[in-house]
């Protein structure tokens, strides 16, 4: 059974930082590509990164990029994302997912998900 379940969020203020995280199970994680995608508050989904290829290749929405950083750490089968200079729209439920095969920037499909974790940026 496929298993995903972040961690990390919270209350932070404009400006600061936070690092979420997803622990993950069931599959091989080592050679699975793996995304960020987001919901704020009464809007849709967002996407907001993936790591692809064996995690050689990422891929960031512009509004993020530069200041969150998506990474894994394939001993302990964790996704994780990086949050700096987080602003008050990044207020939203983050979400993990397993990106299906079929994904390519163009195209994003999924095909698992997490519960989600929720960051509240306010001051």
């Amino acid at each position: 059974e496929v298993q995903l379940v972040e961690s990390g969020g919270g209350l932070v203020q404009p400006g600061g930082s936070l690092r979420l995280s997803c622990t993950a199970s069931g599959f091989t994680f080592g050679s699975s590509a793996m995304t960020w995608v987001r919901q704020a508050p009464g809007k849709g989904l967002e996407w907001v990164s993936t790591l692809h290829n064996s995690m050689c290749n990422t891929y960031y929405a512009d509004s993020v990029k530069g200041r969150f950083t998506i990474s894994a750490d394939n001993a302990k089968n964790t996704l994780l994302l990086q949050m700096n200079r987080l602003k008050s729209e990044g207020t939203a439920m983050y979400y993990c997912a397993k990106v299906s095969s079929r994904w390519t920037p163009e195209y994003h499909e999924y095909e698992y998900w997490g519960q989600g974790t929720r960051v509240t940026v306010s001051s």
